[in-house]
């Protein structure tokens, strides 16, 4: 049975990424997947990492349990709204605050190397654009999915790292909604 932690990066759930999320967890569970999921919105944890990696903040409750959840899974999937070309700040600070070293990687001390810590592990990345399509932002203003997909995920050793961008959602019908809905449902049922 795939084991399945689902992350929504939006802060707010009752969005078209927290329905696109609800989607991808409806199939996975159909397809008998062990699911786990977290939506950022509702937890509590400081995004800020005030004195940067000088000294490691304590990881409040709720991220220790986001990592324990990381560890526990084979595929991670993670939904957000795509915000300045960027993720949303609060999953760029639950990044910032948990994926530290001994947990997604370490740097050998003599060659100077990262090794990613979350090898053997998949992820899908769903991207909800507001005014552009994803060929339009990639034409105006580069690969906006770098950062989480190989910045974030791929150096920690997660492969591969699949990404499924939608836009633009701010003018969307409810048929293209429909649309995108199901394309997500089938990613869940097949796991991907």
């Amino acid at each position: 049975m795939k084991k399945v932690f689902i992350i929504l990066g939006h802060p707010d759930s009752d969005t078209l990424s927290g329905a696109l999320a609800d989607e991808y967890e409806r199939g996975a569970r159909e397809s008998g997947c062990e699911i786990r999921r977290t939506n950022l919105g509702d937890i509590n944890f400081d995004p800020i990492l005030h004195l940067g990696y000088k000294v490691i903040q304590e990881l409040e409750p709720d991220l220790v349990t986001i990592q324990a959840n990381i560890k526990w899974a084979d595929h991670i999937v993670i939904i957000y709204p795509n915000w300045w070309f960027t993720m949303p700040a609060i999953l760029k600070g639950m990044f910032d605050r948990m994926f530290l070293p001994h947990f997604s990687f370490r740097i050998d001390k003599k060659t100077h190397k990262a090794q990613g810590l979350l090898t053997g592990k998949t992820a899908r990345v769903i991207i909800v654009s507001g005014t552009y399509s994803p060929l339009q932002i990639r034409l105006k203003f580069g690969d906006y999915t770098n950062e989480v997909r190989r910045g974030v995920l791929g150096f920690s050793g997660i492969r591969p790292v699949r990404v499924t961008s939608f836009g633009p959602s701010d003018l969307l019908g409810d048929n293209r909604k429909a649309a995108w809905k199901r394309k997500i449902y089938r990613l869940g049922k097949k796991g991907k």
